[in-house]
């Protein structure tokens, strides 16, 4: 549902964007949600007996159903309206993390947390049209920002925070603080004004956009960058007790989010102002590949060191997206939304693939410490393809509007 278009009364003296935090509060729930687990992973397979592998699926059933299931299951409730699709998702969004807290064995913690995805997945892009619904278009641009910013404030304050509970209450301590967080923000929900939502873009649709080969190859690449990066984030406690000898993982947390937050903040004002989004993603994928083939040795040397790669991947990782929407955009100028929403699946089918991938690596004998040799392999692959396949549509493309 990425996109969406909404409408709304006009906005009177700014009211109606005083819910604007309200939705915000729940973006924030998925996004510690979403990131916490990485940081849970010792504590959830110590206390349920099970490998690090194998809890590491519990982040991949969650980014799969939010990547797969939340687009069939916002698509069944389009005739909603939204304030109630918002309710029924945070619902469900709460009762899989209530679950979660309770789980006992690796099953119904994998079923709670695809429960978890599936309403994280419904609520995160009706949030952001109902949001821009609720605003003058003047203010729409800042509306959108405090909505879709509630994700990465909850990675970068909220996943630290939750590990440091946990440390104190237990791992499903921080599952009951997020359940909580779901409560609040379907209260404040309850209060919102009535916001039509126009029916997300069919499945149908969206498949179609990819028989473009410029479309097909800037998604391939996204899919290679959630592959690579979530891959390596759901086990970087893992990497960092085998890397650096410490089960003091927190900082890493830390140094990976503010990266982010600098990435996010600045990449818009660095396309704008070069308008080159080609080149952007190809010196991300760039400084992700570095980052990720020295971070072994700088985890191995001295734990400070590390962090230098961390903020780099971090700022690059959440950077990615801003120049890959606008070479979508510049792609099918007529089905943009369609392209874009094409495109968020596609991080968190790759998010779903990675920590998919990285528990058969970490089964299989792999050192959790030799980890980022392969994501920083699977980036380049995503580079090498950026670079030919990528560059190949956009030269096409060029040449036909010339001779046209």
């Amino acid at each position: 549902m990425s996109g969406t278009r909404t409408t709304a009364a006009p906005e009177k003296g700014g009211t109606r964007g005083t819910f604007i935090p309200l939705l915000a509060l729940g973006t924030f729930a998925l996004g510690v949600d979403a990131y916490v687990m990485a940081g849970l992973l010792p504590l959830v397979s110590a206390d349920l007996r099970i490998s690090a592998s194998s809890a590491g699926q519990m982040v991949t059933v969650f980014t799969l159903c939010y990547a797969l299931g939340g687009p069939v299951f916002a698509t069944l409730l389009a005739a909603r309206p939204a304030k109630v699709v918002l309710g029924v998702a945070l619902v469900v969004f709460t009762v899989g993390n209530a679950l979660t807290a309770v789980a006992t064995s690796l099953w119904v913690l994998l079923i709670a947390r695809a429960v978890a995805g599936v309403g994280a997945g419904v609520y995160s892009p009706v949030a952001a049209a109902t949001a821009a619904g609720l605003t003058a278009p003047e203010r729409r641009g800042r509306a959108l920002a405090t909505v879709m910013g509630g994700l990465s404030i909850g990675t970068v304050i909220g996943v630290p925070a939750g590990m440091l509970l946990a440390s104190h209450l237990g791992w499903r301590g921080t599952l009951w603080l997020i359940t909580a967080l779901g409560v609040v923000a379907l209260t404040g929900i309850a209060r919102l004004p009535r916001v039509a939502v126009s029916p997300p873009p069919p499945l149908r649709q969206r498949v179609r956009a990819l028989a473009g080969g410029r479309v097909a190859g800037i998604v391939s690449v996204s899919l290679l960058g959630g592959v690579a990066s979530l891959g390596l984030y759901t086990y970087l406690a893992e990497f960092i007790a085998d890397a650096a000898h410490t089960d003091r993982t927190v900082w890493a947390m830390w140094a990976w989010g503010a990266g982010g937050i600098i990435g996010s903040l600045l990449i818009g004002r660095v396309v704008d102002r070069t308008g080159r989004p080609f080149a952007a993603v190809a010196w991300i994928l760039a400084l992700v590949v570095a980052a990720q083939s020295v971070l072994p040795v700088a985890a191995h040397t001295a734990v400070a060191l590390a962090a230098v790669p961390l903020v780099v991947w971090g700022a690059a990782g959440w950077a990615i997206q801003v120049p890959q929407q606008h070479q979508l955009i510049a792609a099918q100028p007529e089905q943009a939304t369609v392209a874009v929403s094409l495109n968020s699946s596609a991080v968190y089918l790759g998010s779903g693939l990675g920590s998919a991938l990285g528990g058969v690596a970490l089964g299989l004998g792999v050192a959790p410490g030799s980890l980022p040799y392969y994501t920083a392999a699977l980036t380049l692959l995503a580079l090498v393809l950026h670079l030919t396949v990528v560059r190949g549509a956009v030269r096409r493309a060029g040449t036909a509007t010339a001779t046209g």
